[in-house]
């Protein structure tokens, strides 16, 4: 199971605040970090992609602003995240940059990750930047939310995260070692789950609270967490992540529970393409077109001859031959208005014709799903 980790191509990674910052006094872990930082390194050495989802700023900034307060107001947790985020933000940037490793800072909520065009941008986004080989590190924009602050919590946004970029593996580091068959802090003689293929009730049934004041999440949302990855085709580890190298001691088969899905994320994504989304118009191609897309290849603006419907960037629609018969479902690079007006020209062409520079693909492969491999999935599951 610990190879799971060295054959990921994108891996997630969620820091929860307790790992991060000491209980008294609020001061940064920076041995843990800079350990932390090592491991990274060594994943980004060998060709996998990493981005860190890091919890932290409000403990960091409850230091800084001396709030002796166990549980402070929604504008002043706000207050201590806005202070604390710059220092989180700057210990990373620190410790990777040790070993050569640029860093992004994202601040996410949790409706960038709902909103389909800020969905978009995020995960071009997200992807630019690994293309790049930073490692973007992530926290929830505390600063701005009011619902988030009190119930939100990183280990879903970190899902939500591994689900944009379709990760391969979301490793959620806590202080406590994986899902147990109960809760270890008060039984003794509880054992330790190594692997879970599907959520069930009595699984659910097993999570507890969190274990410190600082920490948002707990087992519950990390189960929850567990879900949302899953149904994306991500593996899901819950690690101890007290140990220094915490990254390095899952491959040297310390414990943990891994959530094994059914599917990998490309096969995961092009369901929810085909299946999940309504489409909102058509793009009618031609034969060049059609055996483009069956050879691998994206659909270019040259091989569409007409737009059907109104739709934006980002929307399901429907590519389809002359006479109607369809050809898949795809995710457009671009709206209607625009698609009408790039239609038949090369993608060169596509700056002057619009002002700007946008993608050279009317639908990338990887957000197309082909009618044949609809009926083909369909047909094995009949």
């Amino acid at each position: 199971m610990t190879a799971r980790l060295g054959k990921a191509r994108r891996i997630v990674i969620k820091i929860g605040s307790s790992l991060l910052v000491h209980p008294e006094g609020g001061t940064l872990r920076r041995s843990w970090l800079e350990a932390l930082a090592e491991d990274v390194a060594h994943l980004k050495g060998r060709g996998q992609d990493v981005v860190i989802v890091s919890s932290g700023s409000i403990a960091l900034g409850r230091r800084q602003l001396q709030l002796q307060e166990s549980v402070l107001r929604l504008e002043v947790s706000q207050a201590a995240a806005a202070v604390g985020q710059i220092r989180l933000a700057h210990a990373y940037q620190e410790v990777l940059a040790h070993y050569g490793i640029d860093t992004a800072q994202i601040l996410l909520t949790s409706a960038d990750t709902e909103a389909r065009r800020r969905y978009l941008n995020a995960r071009n986004t997200l992807n630019a930047l690994l293309k790049l080989g930073t490692v973007p590190v992530i926290n929830e924009n505390d600063t701005v939310t009011t619902e988030e602050i009190r119930f939100g919590d990183n280990d879903r946004l970190g899902a939500r995260v591994a689900e944009m970029i379709s990760a391969d593996c979301y490793v959620l580091l806590s202080d406590v070692a994986g899902l147990f068959t109960a809760d270890p802090r008060h039984d003794p003689e509880v054992e330790l789950i190594p692997e879970v293929r599907e959520i069930t009730p009595a699984i659910e049934a097993l999570a507890g609270k969190a274990a410190s004041d600082d920490a948002r999440g707990g087992m519950v949302t990390k189960i929850e967490a567990a879900r949302i990855a899953m149904s994306a085709g991500c593996h899901v580890l819950i690690a101890d992540g007290t140990v220094p190298h915490p990254l390095a001691a899952i491959e040297n088969k310390r414990s943990g529970t891994w959530f094994i899905p059914h599917a990998n994320p490309q096969t995961a994504r092009k369901l929810w393409i085909a299946g999940s989304l309504r489409p909102a118009g058509r793009i009618i191609v031609d034969d060049g077109a059609v055996a483009a897309l069956h050879n691998g290849k994206s659909l270019l603006p040259a091989g569409v001859r007409n737009v059907d419907g109104s739709f934006e960037r980002g929307d399901s629609v429907i590519v389809c031959r002359p006479n109607g018969r369809e050809v898949g479902r795809g995710l457009v690079a671009y709206s209607s208005q625009d698609a009408r007006r790039i239609m038949g020209h090369k993608s060169r062409e596509i700056e002057n014709l619009l002002g700007y520079r946008g993608r050279d693909e009317m639908i990338h492969r990887d957000d197309l799903v082909l009618t044949r491999d609809i009926e083909d999935s369909e047909t094995r599951q009949a």
